[in-house]
């Protein structure tokens, strides 16, 4: 099974780029570079005459962005899915949206490189970061792509037109716009998570409307093959609702660390006080343990996926095992 890909930094993504690009000419032969770039290319469609004009509304004067050199990767909704997301929002037409606001949303729809979607599909899933960078201390923003059932982003806008190439990147087209994600984005659609989100959404808990808040929340996020080895150390649990409800809450609290953004770079050795207490993190070693007797002791097998109200990390173990097994009833 394939784990969540580690969120690739800036170094990282330069690599993997020009490793997939050049995969990607080999397949296909000598590939033809237009004349024209993105926002030349965008403008002679009449399916992105919307996306076009908030390019020139928005802030941050896209429009000569991404004339320039690039490459970039665009995510670009069609007018039907523009025409959406006015509607759903509110807004008679593209120059009542704020213009702070609409760049940012516009800058999450561009990859920085070029990424063609035979790369999305060869790597299955993961993510990859945005140009958006609204995060906690202007961090940049993770997507998350799932190919299982066409190219998928953040668990909803889908291509539709794929690798409309231009001189300075690459253009995919989607039906819809992608909205700038919270914590909860990320656990809702990544199905490596989908133990998580039941067990966050048990027993009327309101973790959902509380990790939709400000934050910023740091999320040490059990992935489910975690949650499956907690499960089965009680023949009565088959889902994380089975689990006592304060045994329950007592383990998702010491999964999140609230009002801090602490990204794998800000990790240190020592204690860090989560919801739930104290819990003890090894930054060489990349783990995590609990406060049990034993302790727990979970690996950070993710880093730094990173959404605007706080970031997450992915887990191996699901902290506080020990006591919920024996003692959480």
């Amino acid at each position: 099974m394939k784990i969540i890909s580690k969120i690739i930094r800036v170094a990282f993504i330069a690599i993997l780029i020009t490793n997939i690009t050049s995969c990607s000419n080999d397949d296909d032969g000598d590939v033809v570079i237009p004349s024209t770039n993105i926002v030349e290319t965008a403008t002679t469609d009449s399916d992105l005459s919307l996306l076009v004009a908030a390019l020139g509304a928005a802030d941050g004067d896209l429009v000569s962005i991404l004339n320039g050199t690039g490459p970039f990767t665009v995510l670009a909704p069609t007018n039907t899915a523009m025409e959406a997301f006015l509607t759903d929002n509110g807004y008679a037409d593209i120059s009542a949206v704020p213009t702070d606001a609409l760049q940012q949303i516009l800058l999450n729809h561009v990859i920085p490189g070029e990424v063609t979607s035979a790369a999305l599909i060869s790597n299955s899933a993961g993510y990859i970061p945005t140009a958006a960078a609204v995060g906690p201390n202007g961090a940049a923003i993770s997507m998350y792509y799932n190919t299982s059932d066409g190219v998928i982003f953040n668990g909803g806008p889908a291509v539709t037109m794929a690798d409309i190439r231009a001189s300075n990147g690459i253009i995919h087209k989607i039906d819809a716009v992608i909205g700038l994600p919270d914590v909860t984005t990320f656990a809702t659609a990544d199905p490596n998570f989908s133990r998580l989100v039941e067990a966050l959404t048990a027993h009327n808990f309101d973790y959902v409307t509380t990790l939709q808040g400000d934050g910023p929340f740091t999320i040490l996020a059990p992935n489910n093959a975690a949650f499956d080895t907690l499960l089965a150390t009680d023949p009565t649990w088959t889902v994380p609702g089975d689990i006592p409800e304060m045994a329950l809450q007592t383990a998702l609290n010491l999964h999140v660390i609230s009002g801090a953004n602490v990204t794998e770079a800000d990790l240190t050795d020592g204690e860090v006080t989560t919801l739930g207490g104290e819990v003890s993190v090894d930054a060489t070693a990349k783990t995590v343990s609990d406060g049990s007797d034993p302790a727990n002791v979970s690996t950070i097998i993710a880093t730094d996926i990173q959404a605007t109200n706080g970031v997450i990390h992915a887990i191996d173990t699901v902290l506080l095992q020990p006591i919920l097994s024996t003692g959480g009833r």
